[in-house]
């Protein structure tokens, strides 16, 4: 079989994403990403750039597709606690099945240098401004209560981070059972009650394969 250039591209951004969210950016050397591609160190620039170009792209693309998928799951949801439990649930399921992809965004972003930081950075901003839009939205109706809003954002963001880091399918809950608890949680953070029916997970997982192109 013949491969083609966005074949081995492809290739390069598959071992990029695994090594960068296995061993770092800093810890993986250019013969680390050649090997996992099968490509010769020489050849590897012509489909990557730098290796600093490369992780911006990674984040970039990541980054884009939580933005996407958060517009999506919130779309025409006018009650900040139904908003808040797909805004969760959505992190927890992108979390656990693409774990590498969010390891290298939450992780990795004080690896690239100021000018490449400043749009990556940009993108983070404009995902966690739905969330922060929620939070405010939801404390003006009085749904929410925290004189924190800032703080309570982050907290939330960092709890559902951690999924990346410790989820597997073999566990006591299943995938849909942890997402319903941490929105239950993160209501408990705001002091109201948020629920996750099964319409909204179900939505919210399919908008997750849809947007990373992955069934799991």
């Amino acid at each position: 079989m013949v491969l083609t250039g966005n074949d081995s591209r492809e290739r390069v951004r598959r071992a990029a994403v695994k090594l960068f969210a296995d061993k770092g950016f800093h810890g993986t050397g250019i013969r680390d990403l050649a090997s996992a591609a099968k490509l010769s160190s020489a050849s590897l620039y012509h489909y990557m750039g730098t290796k600093e170009e490369l992780l911006a792209e990674l984040m970039d693309a990541s980054l884009r597709r939580l933005v996407t998928a958060a517009d999506e799951v919130t779309a025409g949801v006018p009650a900040p606690a139904a908003r808040l439990s797909r805004l969760v649930a959505l992190h927890v399921f992108t979390h656990a099945l693409q774990p590498d992809e969010t390891k290298v965004v939450d992780n990795e972003v004080r690896a690239l240098s100021p000018a490449a930081r400043r749009p990556v950075v940009a993108l983070r901003d404009g995902y966690e401004a739905r969330w922060a839009s929620v939070l405010e939205d939801g404390v003006e109706a009085g749904v929410f209560d925290t004189d924190q809003p800032s703080a309570t954002r982050l907290a939330l963001l960092e709890m559902c981070n951690g999924v990346a880091r410790w989820y597997s399918p073999r566990g006591k809950l299943s995938l849909d059972e942890l997402a319903a608890h941490y929105a239950r949680l993160a209501g408990r953070m705001l002091g109201c009650e948020v629920a996750s029916d099964r319409a909204d997970l179900a939505q919210c997982r399919a908008v997750v394969a849809r947007v990373w192109g992955s069934g799991r």
